[in-house]
Formats: C-alpha cells, structure tokens, sequence
C-alpha cells in the first residue's frame, strides 16, 4: 500500500492552534484570576474554620462551612475556561504536530482499519474515563489532590492494542474528560500530555521495536508486554511528579510548598497506580489477544 501525502490534518491543527493560543491568553488573564482570588479567600475561610474546630477563635462553624462550599463551587467554575483552553492548547500541537507528520512522510489510507480503530479507541477512553472517575482515592493536600485510580491500566492496555498514537490517544481523551468532569479540572491539560506520552512510548516499546502485533511465542509476548507496559509506567513515575510541580507552580499558581507536598505524594500514589497498570493492563492483554484473534478483531497497531 502507498503512502499519500495529506494536509488537511496540518490546516485543521494550524487553524485549531491558532485559536486555542487566543483563548488561553483571554481565560488566563479573566477567569483564571479571578479564581486565584477566590482561593486566597477559600484559604482564609479555611483557615478560620481550622481555629473554630480547635478553640482558637469564635464563629459560626456551619456558616463557615457553607461559605466555603460556596467559594470552593465558584473556584471550581472559574478555573475551568483556563483548564478548557489549556487542554484544547495541548490537543491542537499534537494534531499540528500529526499533520506536519503526515504532510511529510504520507499516510495509508484504509477507511476499514481507520473505522476499526476509531471504534476500538472510543470503547478504551471510555474505559479510561471509567477506571479513573469511579475507581479512586482521593488523597487532598491543600487546595489540591491526587489519588490512586485504575485509568492507568486501560490507557497501556490502549497502546498495547492499537500502537501509540490510537492508544495514546484514547487514553489521553479518557483520562482528560474524567479530569474535566470531576473536580480535577486544573489537572487536565497535564493528564492530556502525560498519558498521550504513555501510549507513545508503550506502543513504541510494543509494537515498533519489539514487533508485539506478530506471531510470536506466549513466553515472549507475555515478556514483550511486561516490557512496554514498565517502559510506559516507568516514563509516568519520573515524569507526573516532575511536570507536576512545575505546572501547577508556573501555569497554574499554586504555592511552591503547596506544589511540592503534591510531587511527593504524586511520587508515592504514581508508583502505586504504576505497578497496578503494569499487572492489570499485562493481564488483561494476555487473555484479549487470542480471544481477539480468534475472533478476526485483532486489530493492527498503528
């Protein structure tokens, strides 16, 4: 099959680039902040509440509460045109990046591969979406959060199906929407880069260098696997904590000490959602490619 030059994903990603740039300018010099004065006052109406509890000051402790609800509510609000257009920001560089791709080395048109794994990439981000909105602990620090969660594990198993870039990509659309719909919403834009990464490099790993789509002994596919998903994991140990920091110091304000108790914490809670990922997502993709196979929907990774 011959390669065909395309630049329609190029025009779009340019176009698209252009007007998230313009938007995340606007929503960071308005709405977000304002949101930053809304947690300066959230902070000190928290800080009230802890005097209250501990006798060291007089007030109402349900009005203090419901204060903060309310101010917690309005933050939220406010933060999320910013963390929208951050995330769009992010999305529109990997298609301008995809199109430049694309424009230059060619692409294989086959509408019924590109069907199958649209499809198949849809059904994993919604998995990915599942495993992180109602399979987590929440750990608070602060104003912010981190948690253990199982969206990890169906953002490799995404790579390991489809390659990196369906794979990465559905984990990254599964993982954000769950950061934009619960109250993670600041932490979208990272979860965008970061899991698009993870399928990058596990699809790498699986399917570029170690040829995990091919006929292959169990005892190697099953090594193949392990080895793509602790390549993935292990970029996700080191990097979480290290972007984490240093966008929510920069991009999003937060405290420096803030900012670094969460890297810590995101240290402790990535390695455990990590060795989770590796086992689950090794487990799962054993037991799915025979049954795959033998059902002819065993897709070729891209």
């Amino acid at each position: 099959m011959e390669k065909k030059k395309s630049y329609g994903l190029l025009l779009v990603g340019a176009v698209l680039l252009a007007a998230a740039v313009i938007l995340t300018i606007t929503t960071h010099n308005t709405s977000y902040r304002a949101s930053v004065e809304t947690g300066s006052e959230l902070n000190e109406v928290k800080a009230q509440i802890s005097a209250v509890e501990d006798g060291t000051a007089e007030g109402d402790l349900e009005e203090l509460k419901a204060l903060s609800d309310t101010l917690s509510s309005q933050k939220l609000s406010q933060e999320r045109p910013y963390s929208y257009s951050l995330t769009l920001l992010f999305f529109a560089v990997m298609l301008t990046g995809k199109g430049i791709y694309n424009a230059v080395s060619g692409v294989y048109s086959s509408p019924k591969r590109d069907v199958r794994h649209l499809a198949m990439a849809g059904l994993l981000a919604a998995l990915c979406y599942i495993g992180f909105a109602f399979f987590k602990i929440d750990i608070p620090v602060g104003p912010e959060k981190t948690s253990f969660h199982f969206g990890n594990v169906f953002c490799v198993l995404a790579a390991l199906l489809l390659g990196g870039y369906w794979g990465g990509l559905a984990g990254a659309v599964g993982m954000t929407i769950g950061d934009l719909t619960t109250s993670y919403v600041t932490s979208a834009p990272k979860t965008f880069l970061l899991k698009l990464l993870i399928g990058l490099i596990v699809g790498l790993v699986a399917h570029k260098i170690l040829k995990l789509s091919r006929d292959h002994s169990a005892k190697y596919v099953a090594g193949a696997t392990i080895a793509a998903s602790l390549c993935g994991m292990g970029f996700n140990v080191i990097a979480d904590p290290i972007v984490g920091y240093f966008y929510k110091t920069y991009l999003l304000g937060v405290p420096q000490d803030i900012a670094s108790t969460l890297a810590k914490l995101a240290t402790i809670t990535t390695g455990v959602n990590a060795v989770v990922a590796v086992i689950a997502s090794t487990i799962l993709y054993l037991a799915l490619r025979p049954a795959l196979r033998k059902a002819g929907l065993f897709p070729e990774a891209a």
